[in-house]
């Protein structure tokens, strides 16, 4: 215990650090993928195009790899950011891809009745998109869009290589202070199970009010 309670602080920033990583990114994540998904779908070819190197790219990337891609890329054609921001980008990018894949997953078993039905009530694409055809292919994806979104919380780990506070980097500054590397590493590990269990939770919740029954 003592590694925890004499580094109280350090582990505090680091798990408040990795908590808004993981909550910012899931945010721009969730509306990539919507985005992504409609494109996927879009009657526009150019649209359809777009979504699908999108993801292509993304999800055959390695995010190590985006996040160099993010941190060293960008500022050489003049976008400055905080470290914190380059590391929401890069996540929340890469995760989109999956995000629209499940999402898409979730559009094809809806029956096409239901877009053919809206669109004879004079709804154009993005209205039936938008009220009738995504709330119901939302329902039945709540499941993978957790898991999704939980493989982000782990992953999110890669930002501490990159200057960003986060928790799996405190182990670092332990190590140098000589404290044990297994109990420094037992607690990070707990920072996300917390975390991680937490969203497993609140997903538990939507899918028992919203899921497809099965």
């Amino acid at each position: 215990m003592d590694v925890l309670t004499e580094n109280f602080s350090l582990y505090g920033e680091g798990f408040l650090g990795t908590l808004e990583l993981t909550l910012y990114a899931s945010a721009l994540a969730l509306v990539l993928g919507f985005v992504m998904a409609a494109f996927r779908v879009a009657p526009v070819g150019s649209f359809r195009v777009f979504g699908t190197v999108w993801v292509t790219i993304l999800r055959n990337t390695p995010l190590t790899l985006l996040f160099f891609a993010v941190m060293l890329g960008l500022p050489r054609f003049g976008l400055v950011l905080p470290f914190e921001l380059f590391a929401v980008l890069a996540l929340g990018c890469y995760t989109s891809a999956f995000i629209c894949e499940a999402l898409r997953s979730g559009i094809n078993t809806v029956p096409v009745s239901q877009g053919e039905a809206a669109r004879s009530l004079g709804m154009s694409f993005t209205q039936s998109l938008g009220a009738v055809v995504l709330p119901q292919a939302f329902r039945s994806v709540i499941p993978p869009i957790g898991s999704t979104l939980i493989a982000l919380a782990k992953n999110s780990a890669i930002a501490g290589a990159f200057s960003v506070t986060e928790l799996l980097g405190t182990y670092k500054t332990l190590s140098e202070l000589g404290y044990n590397i297994i109990w420094t590493f037992v607690w990070i590990a707990v920072g996300y199970l917390v975390i991680t269990l937490s969203i497993s939770a609140v997903f538990n919740v939507m899918e028992k009010r919203w899921g497809v029954a099965r």
